[in-house]
C-alpha cells in the first residue's frame, strides 16, 4: 500500500525513516551513543545510576511525547527519542545486571521472550511489523515498545558476548559485524524484508555497544582509551549533522509539495 494513500485515511504520513543508508549509521551510532552517554553521566560526570536513571527517563517521556504529538516522520523528534530509548534500554539492562545481580544469560533470555511477545500481539492485532505504515498511535506504540526492547535485549546480548562468554570488545564487535553482514546478504537475497529488517535492528545494537567499549575503555582492559566524553561527542557531532542533513531535505520536500 502506498504510504501517501495509507496516511490520508488518519490524516497522518508514515512516522519513521526510509531504512536507507543514512538510516543504519544513525542507528549504529546511537546505539554506541546510548553506551557512552550512560557511562559518562553516571561515572565521569558524577551524577551516579539513580540520578542518570531519573533524567534519561524524563528525557524518554518528553521526546515520545513530542514524537507522538506529530502526524509526520520529523527527523530531529524521531533521532531524539532514538538516542534517550538508547541509553534508558542501556541503563534498564545494567539496572538489572549491576544493581539487582540479574544474571546476563537470564536477562537476554526474558528480553528475547519480551520482544517475540510483542511481535506477537503486534502482528495478532495489526496483522504487519512492516515500518512503512506506522500510522496510527496504536501501531505507533507497538513500534516504540519493539524499540525499547531491542536496545534492552541488545545490550544484555552484547555483554553476555563480550564479558560473560570472553569475547572481547573487538571480536565481539567482528562477529555482530559479521551477523550483520549475513543478514543484509539474506536481503539481498531475497529473504523477508521485515524479518530481516528487525533482526539487524536487534543486531547493530550489541554491535555498538562492542564498538562503543572498543572506543571508550582503557587499553588495559581491551580497548582503545578514547574515553566516554570524546567518543560521545565524536558520534552525536555526526548524528547532528546527518539528522540535521534529513530535516533540511524534508522541509525543502514539504515546501515543494505546497507549492505545487
Amino acid at each position: 500500500m502506498n504510504k501517501q494513500r495509507t496516511g490520508s485515511v488518519t490524516g497522518w504520513l508514515n512516522k519513521v525513516p526510509e531504512a536507507a543508508l543514512s538510516f543504519w549509521i544513525i542507528k549504529v551510532m546511537s546505539t554506541t551513543v546510548g553506551e557512552t552517554v550512560a557511562d559518562f553521566l553516571a561515572v565521569n560526570a558524577g551524577f551516579g545510576q539513580g540520578v542518570t536513571r531519573s533524567v534519561m527517563a524524563a528525557l524518554l517521556a518528553a521526546a515520545l511525547f513530542m514524537q507522538f504529538r506529530t502526524r509526520r516522520y520529523t527527523p530531529w523528534i524521531y533521532w531524539l527519542t532514538v538516542v534517550t530509548v538508547s541509553v534508558v534500554g542501556t541503563q534498564i539492562t545494567d539496572l538489572l545486571t549491576d544493581g539487582l545481580g540479574v544474571s546476563l544469560y537470564i536477562s537476554t533470555s526474558a528480553f528475547a521472550v519480551a520482544l517475540a511477545t510483542i511481535f506477537f500481539a503486534w502482528y495478532q492485532v495489526e496483522r504487519t511489523l512492516s515500518i512503512h505504515h506506522i500510522v496510527t498511535h496504536r501501531r505507533e506504540l507497538f513500534y516504540w515498545a519493539a524499540i525499547l526492547c531491542t536496545f534492552a535485549l541488545g545490550t544484555a546480548a552484547g555483554d553476555l558476548a563480550t564479558e560473560a562468554l570472553g569475547l572481547g570488545f573487538t571480536w565481539g564487535a567482528v562477529a555482530f559485524g559479521a551477523l550483520i553482514g549475513i543478514t543484509y546478504a539474506a536481503w539481498r537475497m531475497g529473504g523477508n524484508a521485515v524479518l530481516t529488517f528487525w533482526i539487524a535492528y536487534i543486531l547493530t545494537r550489541p554491535f555498538g555497544a562492542a564498538l562503543g567499549d572498543l572506543l571508550t575503555q582503557a587499553k588495559i582492559y581491551g580497548g582503545l582509551g578514547m574515553g566516554a566524553m570524546w567518543t560521545s561527542a565524536l558520534f552525536l557531532s555526526v548524528i547532528v549533522i546527518l539528522v540535521a542533513v534529513a530535516q533540511i531535505g524534508r522541509s525543502v520536500s514539504h515546501t515543494n509539495q505546497i507549492t505545487k
